[in-house]
């Protein structure tokens, strides 16, 4: 019942919103996306020319995030949308569906990708795992197919959001190299990374890491008693010295695993906090793709060493 009254407000409200202005043509183009990976990707490329509001804040969690009626508002008032797809916000894709059916213009980034690169996972509706932004070649091919979106949207600004882009794709080819460079520090055979939840299995797959997530790629699933003592023994017989809390997951699913190992005899530490599924603050380092990346690379390796 809650399910379906949450449906029928939220078809109230895209009702209620359809006849609401939007931006003028000489005012900037209005934008929204969801989580703060793409609020940040598309302020990069935008710059000034554009106004973005984000509907995701640091720390809050994409998979279980529930539109409120402002978010809504903001939805039917943009000029265009961008969310990442592959259901990663599961709980809006009601509304986006809604908003494509009266010919809102909602662009999922990564259909940029080809699906036959991307982990399969039974978690999710889409059938992929949707944590592709931890791949830099998937978040480069982002990069370009939003680029080419806000050209289409806004013609007359079209070569600064290029020059904007290629600036941003170099800052992402020189991450990669940097965090090849941290990585290498860090033996083969250590690495291992435990976290919460499933969000790093790209990141793994990209630098050589074993990735072992308690509680599956999706935070909607909860971790039972049998899989921490089944990944307690895990970790181990791999004589992994950290695991990491998340920094949208809550910290006691990681604690509860951290008390299971010490319980046996094994020491283990919480190596610190990793940025999964949303970034930063904003306004710090952490608060940026880039920074965040640099971030979690150096305390996994700092950790693990």
């Amino acid at each position: 019942m809650k399910f379906k009254y949450y449906s029928i407000l939220l078809f109230l409200l895209i009702v209620s919103c359809k006849n609401q202005s939007k931006s003028t043509p000489n005012g900037p183009l209005k934008v929204v996306t969801t989580t703060t990976m793409l609020t940040d990707l598309v302020k990069e490329i935008g710059g000034e020319a554009i106004t973005v509001q984000g509907l995701m804040g640091s720390g809050v969690d994409p998979h279980l995030y529930k539109a409120s009626e402002g978010d809504v508002s903001k939805l039917f008032n943009a000029d265009l949308v961008f969310y990442s797809g592959l259901h990663l916000e599961g709980k809006l894709v009601e509304i986006f569906e809604k908003m494509e059916a009266r010919g809102a213009t909602t662009v999922a980034l990564t259909s940029s990708i080809d699906e036959n690169q991307l982990i399969g996972s039974e978690y999710f509706a889409s059938n992929y795992d949707p944590h592709v932004w931890f791949n830099l070649n998937f978040w480069k091919q982002m990069t370009v197919y939003a680029t080419e979106e806000l050209k289409k949207a806004d013609p007359k600004n079209a070569n600064l959001f290029q020059e904007n882009s290629e600036t941003y794709l170099k800052e992402i080819e020189t991450l990669q190299v940097d965090l090849n460079k941290t990585i290498e520090e860090l033996p083969t055979e250590k690495r291992v990374l435990v976290t919460a939840h499933d969000a790093f299995n790209y990141f793994g797959e990209a630098f050589g890491f074993e990735v072992v997530g308690l509680q599956g790629l999706s935070t909607a699933t909860e971790a039972g008693v049998q899989d921490v003592q089944n990944l307690a023994k895990f970790i181990i017989e791999r004589k992994v010295k950290a695991i990491f809390v998340e920094s949208s997951v809550p910290k006691r699913t990681i604690e509860a695993l951290e008390a299971a190992v010490l319980s046996k005899g094994h020491e283990v530490t919480i190596g610190g906090t990793l940025y999964s599924d949303a970034l930063g603050t904003a306004g710090t380092v952490e608060g940026t793709y880039t920074g965040m990346f640099r971030y979690n690379v150096r305390t996994i390796v700092n950790a693990l060493k």
